[in-house]
């Protein structure tokens, strides 16, 4: 008889196995309506599966993140059926859950149109409003994939086949339809309330290239309307903010098909990565880091050496020049090694910090390019620590404070920080990693951190700290990194002079605040939808003149403020001043200067923001000064914080 332990510690015991939906209407009518499915020692299984044995048991509802999961998957194949009713000749693939919703392959004479569309999500709510029934059945191998060629299910057979023989095949049935899949599904398809369908897309059968091409219906599914509600608001707001549409429209940057995954950057965009690129530069400055210059072209013998031949070649350009073969760098850290060894340095030297705006490029698949957030050739505010393992705690803290005063400088508040902890393809032992991963535990620890754990997403030389941060419309980023690592100083060469005078190895962190440079700038334009506070802003003000008799006085405006360090234009054209304020409001200039004929008189500036708030009429060196200290603030100081 099993006795089965529910999350709250008791224990409720029957005389026969029983499936979980009697222990949730058991447990009240309440959690039998709302049950999606069970968690039965730690794995989610149906409502209808049968606990045979004493084992823990949480009864999994819409509340729960489990729950949403399920509803995600259910609704995929949920798809699948109303489309299979609506198109009988298309074959159904595969149906996975992706952040936010789902997607279903289909293979089809003909394009999907809009119209479909609509008329399958259509569908869907008809189905759904019938509550039928979801059911498990399992079958042997060959017998499931006699039963897909039958139906015609070309592709559910060949992922069949690919099962090793000799093992049984879960299939679930919901009315006539039929579909393979390990589970766990919603009951009935009465669950299943709240969702939609949002594009179809081009997908290479099991995403190989040399497959047939199939047709891929994304779609969002939640548990409230609210949520999906709030979903849609967000999708509206990214378009809007799109860096790409912002760039071009702000003229910031551009990219061509001749230099795919590349950036050419214009004035104003320059000016914005200028801005930046001397904030970090003075963060460097202030952490006691040296900046420092490297090749970006090394004989691959280092990079045999470094063990990225091994473990990261597939993502690098290579070239080659009188017989000898290069490689453009795709990280900066072998070259700051070559710096450190070039002179003998003792343990009273240590920690050695090296700093650079390192210019890299990585072979990426093209169909991964996206703007400038994934790019092959980027900038890294990338750093380099060698020290003794004594001082990794230390390190570890002092860059984790930096690095979120220098987040709170570009207006993100929410941080979520992770560990992400050693991968299949790695160097060094384990000994070596759990000493790795126990420094950045206990550095955390020291700074009094919550951090979630990722395993297997480390570095193949060594775990790191990862730092997440949310956006204004609620999307995480992952941005800067600390990572440990005991494996390539030793690779190559790195030694110091110790107290007992032995030699030994430094140990190396690799940190980076924003990472790459044109993803970070890709972030910042979305994340201020373009309005960029005045300190980062590419053009801070405009002077307009009202008429041509005011011209004189607008250039000497714009002069002044110039002269005060202000990336500030003048806008002289004889244009009406309405038109004029409009055009630089629609370019998100932080302050429109107006000067009229009262202006002049007086020395004067009337100050507009793009808001549309007025602030009046200024002296000029009051003005300048107001400006001035804005900019200096830019919401953080780092040597005072």
């Amino acid at each position: 008889m099993p006795d089965i332990r529910l999350p709250d510690g008791s224990i409720r015991s029957y005389p026969n196995p029983v499936s979980v939906a009697t222990v949730a209407g058991d447990i009240g009518a309440g959690l039998a309506r709302a049950a999606l499915a069970g968690k039965l020692a730690g794995q989610l299984v149906d409502t209808s599966c049968l606990i045979e044995s004493d084992a823990d048991l949480a009864i999994v509802t819409e509340r729960d993140a489990d729950g949403l999961e399920v509803i995600r998957h259910s609704t995929a194949h949920l798809l699948a059926y109303a489309v299979k009713e609506l198109f009988p000749e298309a074959q159904v693939t595969i149906g996975p859950v992706i952040e936010n919703g789902f997607y279903y392959d289909f293979a089809y004479s003909r394009p999907f149109t809009p119209d479909d569309l609509v008329a399958i999500e259509k569908r869907m709510v008809e189905l759904a409003r019938r509550d039928i029934p979801v059911t498990r059945q399992v079958l042997p191998r060959d017998e499931a994939a006699a039963f897909f060629l039958a139906q015609g299910e070309k592709y559910k057979a060949e992922l069949i086949a690919a099962i090793p023989e000799g093992e049984d095949v879960s299939l679930y049935r919901e009315g006539d339809f039929v579909d393979l899949c390990r589970g766990p599904h919603v009951p009935s398809t009465g669950k299943l309330k709240v969702f939609k369908l949002m594009r179809v897309a081009g997908a290479y059968w099991r995403g190989d290239s040399r497959n047939e091409m199939l047709q891929r219906i994304y779609g969002t599914a939640w548990a409230k309307k609210e949520d999906l509600d709030a979903y849609l608001h967000m999708l509206e707001e990214t378009e809007k903010r799109d860096h790409r549409r912002i760039g071009r429209q702000l003229d910031l940057f551009h990219q061509q098909e001749e230099a795919p995954g590349m950036v050419f950057w214009h004035p104003k965009g320059w000016a914005l990565w200028q801005t930046l690129e001397q904030y970090m530069r003075q963060v460097y400055k202030e952490s006691g880091y040296q900046e420092v210059r490297c090749p970006q072209i090394l004989d691959v013998s280092l990079w045999k050496a470094s063990g990225h031949w091994d473990n990261y070649q597939e993502n690098m350009f290579f070239t080659e020049s009188e017989k000898r073969e290069y490689a453009l760098k795709p990280m900066n850290c072998p070259g700051h090694v070559q710096i450190f060894k070039a002179g003998l340095h003792s343990y009273r030297e240590l920690p050695i910090r090296y700093g650079e705006f390192g210019a890299c490029h990585r072979n990426e698949p093209s169909g991964a390019l996206h703007g400038i957030m994934r790019v092959r050739a980027f900038t890294q505010d990338d750093g380099h620590v060698f020290c003794t393992p004594e001082q990794i705690e230390s390190e570890v803290t002092d860059f984790h404070r930096q690095a979120l005063k220098v987040y709170a400088a570009f207006g993100f508040e929410q941080v979520a920080v992770k560990i992400a902890l050693r991968p299949d393809k790695r160097l060094g032992s384990d000994a070596v990693w759990d000493k790795a991963e126990a420094a950045l535990r206990a550095a955390l620890g020291a700074c009094g951190v919550a951090w979630e754990e990722l395993p297997g997403e480390g570095a193949f030389y060594g775990p790191k700290i990862e730092y997440h941060l949310k956006d204004a419309i609620g999307r995480a980023w992952q941005l800067g990194t600390m990572q440990v690592d005991f494996m390539m100083p030793e690779r190559l060469g790195c030694e110091y002079v110790a107290e007992d005078n032995t030699r030994k190895v430094p140990v190396m962190l690799h940190r980076a605040i924003v990472g790459s440079m044109e993803r970070f700038i890709g972030i910042l334009i979305e994340h201020h939808a373009g309005a960029f506070p005045l300190w980062l802003a590419p053009r801070q003000a405009v002077v307009l003149s009202i008429t041509e008799s005011h011209a004189r006085y607008a250039s000497q405006v714009a002069e002044t403020l110039r002269d005060a360090g202000l990336r500030v234009e003048a806008d002289l054209r004889n244009e009406k001043i309405g038109y004029k304020i409009r055009e630089h409001t629609l370019q998100r200039v932080p302050y429109l200067l107006v000067v009229g004929e009262r202006e002049c008189a007086n020395s004067t500036v009337a100050v507009r923001t793009r808001s549309g708030e007025d602030k009046g009429s200024l002296p000029l060196a009051g003005l300048a000064a107001s400006l001035g200290a804005e900019v200096a603030n830019r919401g953080h100081c780092v040597t005072e914080c």
